[in-house]
C-alpha cells in the first residue's frame, strides 16, 4: 500500500505541532505500543533493490535513481516501526503523520512509500511492488533517490516488513 505526498493538510500540522494531535486520535489506525529500538534485525537493502528498479525504469525510458542516505534511514526506521508493531501500516500508532515523518528525517519533498510484508528477500519484495499498480506508479515517478530496508519480527515467526522510500 503506498502513500505518495500530494497535498498537506494545515489544521492537522497545526494540531500536530502543537500537540494537539497526539491526545486527538486524528488518524484512523490503531494504537500499538512501541518497544524501543536496540535490535539488530533490521539491515539496509538499498544495494540489492536499487539495480531492480533500475532496470525497470530504464526499461520505461526513464532516468535511473540513485542511493539515498537519508531515504534509506527512513526506510530502516519504517521497517523497524511496523516489526516492533507487528502490522504492516504507513501511520503506526496515534497521531503518526507521514509528512512529518519524512520532514523531520530529511527526506526531500516529495517523497513516497511503499511497504510490504512476508517476503524472504529483496527480489520477491520489490517483484511485488512491481506487480501492484499504485507501487508500481510510485516506482516510476518522478524521483531521485532511494533507500530500501528490512526488519524481522521475533515474536512473530520472524516475520519480514519491508519499506522502500523514494525521494525527490
Amino acid at each position: 500500500m503506498p502513500v505518495t505526498v500530494l497535498r498537506y493538510l494545515p489544521r492537522r500540522r497545526f494540531l500536530m505541532l502543537t500537540g494537539i494531535g497526539l491526545a486527538g486520535g486524528l488518524t484512523a489506525c490503531k494504537t500499538t505500543d512501541i518497544v524501543p529500538s536496540g535490535d539488530d534485525t533490521a539491515r539496509a537493502e538499498t544495494n540489492g533493490a536499487l539495480p531492480l528498479v533500475n532496470t525497470l525504469r530504464n526499461s520505461k525510458g526513464l532516468p535511473t535513481l540513485e542511493y539515498s542516505k537519508i531515504a534509506e534511514a527512513a526506510a530502516l526506521s519504517q521497517a523497524q516501526r511496523m516489526a516492533r508493531a507487528g502490522e504492516m501500516s504507513h501511520l503506526i500508532g496515534r497521531g503518526d503523520d507521514f509528512l512529518l515523518r519524512m520532514k523531520s528525517m530529511g527526506v526531500p519533498l516529495p517523497a513516497s512509500e511503499n511497504i510490504a510484508a512476508g517476503q524472504s528477500q529483496v527480489a520477491d519484495a520489490v517483484d511485488a511492488w512491481i506487480r501492484s499498480e499504485k507501487h508500481l506508479h510510485n516506482m516510476l515517478g518522478a524521483y531521485r533517490g532511494l533507500g530500501v530496508a528490512v526488519a524481522h519480527n521475533p515474536s512473530s515467526a520472524n516475520r519480514p516488513y519491508w519499506a522502500m522510500v523514494l525521494a525527490s
